[in-house]
């Protein structure tokens, strides 16, 4: 364990407990802290912006579950409709009214999508929408881009991001060479990269899916022209064009990023924030692609616990919350205090950082940058970010501990709260 001034003696009995129960101790790797050295902080409750962990430390919390948190956490309105919801039961396993309610408010926001089908997770999402865009386009290959996570399904564990870049894993053991031999790989930004393969692959490639704005490789952007270029290429060779906005969609636009940047995908895959920090994705799109899902059509995806009435209640709650006036402008808001703030303290305290934000998406590379790719990424100085992330943890701010993942604000997020935080980050950088 790394010498600590805040007391963290629980959480160690419980994480040492753990690691005989579970692999590694964790239900997910990048919890492990594996990459910032020391030992994870185990959870007691969460509120607002703010975590209180098993020895009653309280932090601000840059990770709201890994993004679903965007209103805050158990926000007092979506825990009070949970609360009647649950009071109907847990699980139904058969059609309700609130799909219907969710659906219209998904195909309502997201440019792409007229019909939607509901899953359990954005692995989930992603897994069925590569089956879909074979049996669309009838080809098997498909582009992803390196640094890019779509989940831990097979064929996307392909110079993966996420755990896979935070554990600096190679592919993983147990794929089989045959399911990635159809996924084909380039840099994000790289539109020549994607020509090359395209013509190397002639109607080969059923379609491109990637982050249109990378979260799992840390924050990175995409460069001006780089999502429309995507567009005509895939329009041009008969593919298929899917964003993945499990980490993007309602987060940086209520419409995702597609509403964002003006580019509309085929095809779209959803997580997160419509789940309202309960487990479930979606993917969705035009009428004539989405007509292919079973019973509708002969493509074949299920999922008993799909559609669940509680994450169904709690995504409608959160949808209900985020169209409110004055929301994304106050995201926007505080969020760029905060990213401008860390470059500016990086900056005077003499260290190479770049990063940025889109609305409630951040990221701090401890690189000179521009990062454009996972490759850039991968220029940081990872041993550095693991002191800054301690120092922040030691000071009641609590990021992921990764450098390949990007942070999260919320609407409960407060400017005492990026206050705060930014007086921890000058001490931290004034000692590192």
């Amino acid at each position: 364990m790394v010498n600590t001034t805040i007391k963290t003696t629980k959480s160690q009995e419980i994480f040492a407990a753990a690691q005989n129960l579970m692999p590694g101790g964790v239900s997910s790797p990048v919890r492990a802290f594996k990459s910032v050295g020391g030992q994870p902080i185990v959870f007691d409750r969460v509120k607002d912006s703010y975590i209180w962990d098993v020895d009653g430390n309280q932090y601000i919390d840059y990770v709201g579950t890994w993004g679903p948190a965007i209103c805050g956490h158990a926000h007092p309105e979506v825990i009070a409709a949970l609360h009647e919801a649950l009071e109907k039961g847990t699980s139904f396993g058969a059609p309700s009214v609130l799909e219907n309610l969710l659906a219209e408010m998904v195909i309502d926001a997201v440019p792409s999508m007229e019909m939607v089908r509901f899953v359990n997770s954005g692995t989930e999402a992603c897994m069925a929408v590569l089956r879909l865009m074979r049996a669309f386009t009838n080809r098997e290959k498909i582009i992803k881009f390196e640094g890019c996570y779509h989940g831990h399904a097979d064929m996307f564990l392909v110079k993966a991001g996420s755990g896979v870049a935070t554990l600096g894993l190679p592919d993983s053991p147990g794929v089989p060479k045959a399911v990635t031999s159809s996924t084909l790989t380039a840099p994000y930004n790289d539109l020549e990269a994607v020509k090359a393969l395209f013509a190397e692959n002639r109607d080969e490639i059923a379609g491109v899916i990637l982050e249109p704005v990378v979260g799992n490789a840390g924050f990175i952007t995409p460069d001006a022209g780089f999502l429309e270029g995507l567009r005509e290429i895939t329009h041009e060779h008969g593919a298929l064009l899917v964003f993945d906005e499990v980490m993007t969609g309602f987060r940086i636009a209520y419409g995702g990023a597609q509403e964002r940047f003006g580019v509309t995908p085929d095809l779209t895959t959803l997580g997160k924030v419509i789940g309202g920090g309960l487990p479930v994705g979606a993917y969705g799109g035009g009428r004539d692609i989405m007509s292919m899902i079973a019973p509708a059509g002969h493509v074949y995806q299920a999922g008993t616990l799909s559609g669940n009435p509680l994450a169904m209640t709690a995504g409608i709650k959160t949808l209900e919350l985020l169209q409110r006036p004055g929301t994304y402008e106050y995201l926007d808001q505080i969020t760029q205090k905060l990213a401008d703030g860390l470059l500016q303290i990086a900056k005077e305290t003499g260290h190479e950082a770049c990063g940025g934000h889109i609305s409630a998406m951040f990221g701090l590379f401890f690189t000179s940058g521009p990062v454009h790719n996972y490759e850039d990424a991968k220029k940081s100085d990872m041993a550095k970010f693991a002191r800054f992330h301690r120092g922040m943890l030691e000071r009641g701010v609590y990021l992921a501990p990764s450098q390949f993942e990007a942070g999260f604000t919320s609407l409960a997020h407060t400017e005492a709260d990026i206050h705060q935080t930014l007086v921890a980050a000058r001490e931290v950088l004034c000692n590192l």
